[in-house]
């Protein structure tokens, strides 16, 4: 592992770390590439249930891509479509990752940055954050996966706005289009952020899993496929052991203890 990228573990948690912050934490292809592999990794890792993302520090989530290595990673078509493909594995692994994925943000949140963070599931935001696509100040096409998550999350009109402009958006503009879904002073980010953890896995996994598999189905346009993995998720969590403790507790008018099976 590189010592760009960290991977802390706090019981069922996982953070990982960009680790640069006197480079604001912008990302490398290096990195890119770690991004994709260890995020596959903790998919596979049954003692984690929840995945938070965030930067170094206080100063940036991150502020994008290394533009520094363009010269020599992006420096043809050839070697763009290279970079391209990695980077879009990372946000692949996130995006279909099927755990909780929390994107906890404090600083400067731009360019592929902005990828990741709406990759995840929820982004959680310090107050003086500030977000941003600058594709169009360097003559590049945004991934259109990425677009696609953008558009989901503020819609197309204000999508267009961002990428058109390539202008910053404020951490309450970014709060009031729905691009963040937290916003609270910086020394209560890491506290919103394990308190929502902390609520989320007092709930049977195997629910959370299955509501969030239903709402990427859902986005990704439904198919024969897809509503058979649904109907197969929703009788696991039927048969388990947690749906009868959930049914107890309710009669029981006591609090559940889900065990993820």
């Amino acid at each position: 592992m590189s010592a760009d990228i960290l991977v802390q573990h706090d019981g069922a948690v996982a953070t990982v770390v960009l680790n640069r912050p006197r480079m604001r934490n912008a990302i490398n292809l290096a990195m890119w590439t770690e991004l994709a592999r260890l995020t596959e990794g903790l998919v596979k890792d049954d003692s984690v249930r929840a995945v938070v993302y965030r930067g170094a520090g206080t100063e940036a989530f991150a502020s994008g891509a290394d533009i520094s290595e363009f010269p020599e990673s992006r420096k043809d078509t050839e070697t763009s479509q290279r970079y391209n493909a990695t980077t879009a594995a990372a946000y692949r692994a996130v995006r279909e990752c099927p755990k909780l994925t929390i994107a906890m943000i404090h600083g400067f949140c731009m360019g592929g940055a902005m990828g990741l963070a709406m990759a995840c599931d929820l982004r959680f935001a310090a107050e003086g954050s500030k977000f941003g696509i600058p594709a169009a100040r360097l003559s590049i096409v945004y991934p259109p996966e990425a677009i696609g998550q953008l558009v989901d999350l503020v819609g197309p009109a204000y999508a267009k706005d961002i990428l058109f402009s390539a202008r910053t958006v404020s951490d309450r503009e970014a709060l009031a289009i729905g691009l963040i879904q937290r916003l609270v002073p910086g020394g209560e980010l890491e506290r919103t952020t394990d308190e929502y953890l902390a609520l989320v896995a007092d709930n049977a996994p195997l629910s959370v899993r299955g509501s969030k598999a239903s709402i990427q189905a859902y986005l990704a346009g439904f198919t024969d496929e897809s509503r058979a993995r649904l109907r197969a998720l929703s009788m696991e969590a039927v048969a388990s052991e947690d749906y009868r403790e959930g049914t107890r507790a309710f009669l029981e008018k006591r609090r559940p203890k889900f065990q993820g099976r």
